[in-house]
């Protein structure tokens, strides 16, 4: 057998074994979130806490980014129909020039939403970190979830194995040309998911704790 015919041979066995991981994670997350997702707010049981979950507000530097916006209607409507009592926006605050937990406070305000019932968690870089800290900074360990479908099923599967119970309120999704790369992406972070649990991660901060009333 040839070199390059080998070389061939392994590349098609790592491509193989990359798509059956990816395909187990995603089937075993998909399966963790059944029946906890919703998407009528009458039917959602009420929850202390809302967990929304940050993103950017613009697309690709100056385009309205509507993942971002259909999260902030998701959360706005738990809070007006008294779904959950207080709501924690976790985002990304690394550089000073970006701060996703305070500009989703920012505009749910402009919307009317009353801004003592929200709570910022600066140190949520990535889902993982935001549901750790759900737990750990805010002594919640029962939630619901705000964010789209596809995020709200990789954030239910943490907070199963960080012992949250947790429920997901499925924000509007957007067309598949806009969020494709957002859906290929999601495919290697649900792999990451396993890795992270697999090598004991921990959230980039901690920190003092915050209290929220009852």
């Amino acid at each position: 057998m040839s070199a390059k015919k080998k070389i061939l041979i392994s590349l098609t066995v790592i491509g193989l074994v990359v798509l059956l991981v990816t395909y187990v994670c995603n089937c075993i997350i998909v399966n963790t979130a059944k029946g906890k997702l919703y998407t009528n707010v009458q039917l959602i049981p009420r929850n202390k806490v809302g967990l929304l979950l940050g993103t950017s507000k613009y697309a690709f530097g100056t385009r309205n980014n509507p993942f971002y916006w259909n999260r902030l209607e998701a959360a706005g409507v738990l809070l007006q129909h008294r779904k959950i009592k207080y709501l924690v926006i976790s985002g990304d605050n690394s550089r000073k020039d970006y701060n996703e937990p305070e500009s989703m406070r920012e505009d749910l305000i402009r919307m009317g939403l009353d801004s003592t019932v929200i709570y910022l968690d600066y140190a949520g870089f990535r889902t993982f970190d935001s549901v750790v800290r759900l737990k750990e900074i805010f002594g919640q360990d029962s939630v619901t979830i705000i964010s789209q479908q596809f995020h709200n099923e990789r954030a239910i599967y943490i907070a199963s194995k960080e012992g949250i119970n947790a429920i997901g309120f499925n924000a509007e999704d957007v067309g598949f040309r806009t969020g494709l790369r957002t859906q290929l992406r999601e495919k290697m972070a649900r792999v990451k998911v396993f890795i992270d649990f697999l090598f004991g991660e921990k959230p980039k901060f901690l920190g003092d704790k915050i209290v929220i009333p009852s």
